[in-house]
């Protein structure tokens, strides 16, 4: 089925945007600043996989999943999507882990003034 892939990955980012929203995590709390990592993220990693197929590490395989559109040999239309995936995950991640641990340490806190 053409395309699956491609609408596998907008579908998790739409899950990945909610828990944002909800949140308030990345995009909800600093958008320029969550759209400029993303951006240079996503660049910085196609030039990684650029240079990757240049020496032959990555090669792209022959899928059912994928439009069929390729960008440049070896990098189908479905890369920067995923890769542009990755760096928003990573985001949210990272921001909903700081906030966990924040708050673990505010309740520490809390229990050692008791």
């Amino acid at each position: 089925m053409p395309g699956l892939y491609l609408a596998a990955i907008l579908v998790s980012a739409a899950g990945v945007a909610l828990l944002d929203r909800r949140w308030r995590l990345a995009a909800w709390a600093a958008p320029g600043r969550t759209a400029a990592a993303v951006a240079i993220g996503t660049a910085f990693f196609v030039a990684w996989d650029a240079v990757g197929i240049a020496t032959g590490v990555f090669v792209k395989g022959d899928s059912p999943l994928l439009i069929g559109v390729d960008l440049a040999p070896h990098l189908p239309l479905e890369e920067p999507f995923f890769l542009a995936f990755l760096c928003y995950l990573a985001l949210v991640l990272h921001a909903g882990a700081g906030r966990v641990l924040d708050r673990r340490a505010e309740r520490l806190d809390r229990q050692e003034a008791t």
